[in-house]
């Protein structure tokens, strides 16, 4: 084999040998044997050995195979379009054309329809930002998705929040902002009573805060507690919170700490899992 390599490599100045051939246009020798078989394009002459030997003409038409094959024709049909002298070669690529224009438009409309669905898993809310501000808030602001996706996005609790966010409709959105809005009232006016962490009452509101988040993704107790430091180490977040009611952001870490402990996960050494 390795010989009959190093005699495809050679051949005569006005013509190539298979394996050049082959090379030339990309396709392997086999397929080139093959077409040779059916008659599809047989080289135009054979050196003195019997190797196959393709024109310049042999190229030209192997051109035309893969232009034909490209468009979806069989090779019985192309066969038959490049033999039949009464077939109008520009005719028929005319027709193809007009195929492919539409293969086109109809390749074009999927491609739009799979970035409107990556757009949805990446992003999470379906909801324009005008949608968003008139649900949330005009506090809101829908760049804060953004920056949590470049905190959060390695994370498996972002694909989560990714599949379920994008399954919600306005209606849905809209629930969860009323039962999120009552949650930080409720929170607000159990700092103001001077509700203890590690109460019922305040465990009850850790348990109800599990439960929001829960509707982005599967929210553990231990998790609860990073996000209660977060809540006081971020600005953004301790802001949040303590526009709500003067210190509310250290009293709820406390309270997610303290209800955390009470179902036997250390505070100290809770990590995100």
């Amino acid at each position: 084999m390795k010989g009959d390599s190093a005699r495809f490599e050679s051949g005569p100045a006005d013509g190539l040998t298979v394996g050049r051939a082959a090379a030339l246009v990309g396709v392997s020798v086999r397929t080139l044997h093959h077409w040779d078989a059916i008659g599809l394009v047989r080289p135009g002459s054979r050196t003195g050995a019997g190797y196959r030997v393709y024109s310049h003409e042999d190229v030209a038409r192997i051109h035309k195979v893969l232009v034909y094959r490209e468009l979806g024709l069989d090779l019985t049909r192309i066969g038959q379009i490049l033999d039949d002298p009464e077939t109008a070669e520009r005719d028929q690529l005319r027709r193809q054309r007009v195929e492919l224009r539409a293969r086109i438009e109809r390749l074009e409309r999927m491609v739009g329809a799979v970035e409107r669905m990556l757009a949805a898993s990446e992003t999470g809310i379906r909801l324009s930002p005008e949608q968003q501000v008139e649900i949330f808030g005009n506090d809101w602001r829908p760049e804060w998705e953004d920056d949590a996706r470049q905190r959060w996005g390695e994370t498996a609790q972002w694909a989560q929040y990714s599949r379920r966010a994008a399954a919600l409709t306005p209606t849905d959105w809209e629930r969860v902002a009323a039962e999120t809005a009552d949650f930080e009232a409720d929170l607000a006016a159990a700092k103001r009573s001077g509700i203890a962490p590690g109460s019922a009452e305040a465990n009850a509101l850790a348990e109800r805060h599990r439960a929001l988040m829960s509707t982005y993704f599967d929210c553990t107790r231990s998790m609860q507690v990073c996000m209660g430091r977060m809540f006081v180490e971020d600005p953004g977040f301790a802001a949040h919170y303590d526009g709500l009611a003067s210190g509310l952001a250290r009293w709820l870490g406390e309270v997610l700490a303290a209800n955390a402990a009470a179902n036997g996960v250390d505070p100290e050494t809770a990590t995100w899992e």
